[in-house]
């Protein structure tokens, strides 16, 4: 019988419930663990720290599809360029910027309906003072030159 540490020691010590451990060794990010003579799944000491890894990623923004890619290229020798964990936090940095930047439209936009006084969609929608841009998505964000509610 191999030792190792017991399905809810790993999910205590690593700060999951027991559910998203089974998850995890479904969708592949888990190797299936041996069996102890009784059955019970026995995991490596090494599953606290990838389950602490896959939760920090899930954390920054990564879905499990990413995580199992980084996971992968991580245990790949000859990993290629843009597999690893430099190149995709690149790209998950410029993800984040763009998504800050459209809240950042988003909170402007709602902060000037507050500021123009907006206080019902469809009279703020036929008055030129109203900031939000009802004809498209994309238009500029006029700043408004007076109360709607006035």
């Amino acid at each position: 019988m191999t030792a190792g540490l017991r399905t809810g020691e790993v999910a205590a010590a690593a700060g999951v419930n027991v559910q998203t451990l089974r998850y995890y060794e479904r969708r592949g990010l888990l190797a299936e663990p041996d069996r102890s003579l009784g059955g019970h799944r026995l995991y490596p000491e090494q599953t606290v720290t990838v389950l602490r890894v896959i939760k920090a990623a899930q954390r920054l923004g990564f879905t499990l599809e990413e995580v199992a890619d980084l996971l992968e290229a991580t245990q790949l020798r000859n990993r290629r360029a843009d597999a690893g964990l430099r190149a995709r936090a690149s790209v998950k940095l410029a993800e984040v910027d763009t998504k800050l930047a459209e809240l950042t439209a988003v909170r402007n936009t709602l902060r000037a309906a507050l500021d123009a006084g907006c206080d019902d969609l469809l009279t703020c929608s036929e008055s030129p003072c109203c900031p939000i841009p009802f004809t498209n998505e994309s238009e500029t964000i006029a700043s408004a030159g007076g109360r709607c509610d006035s």
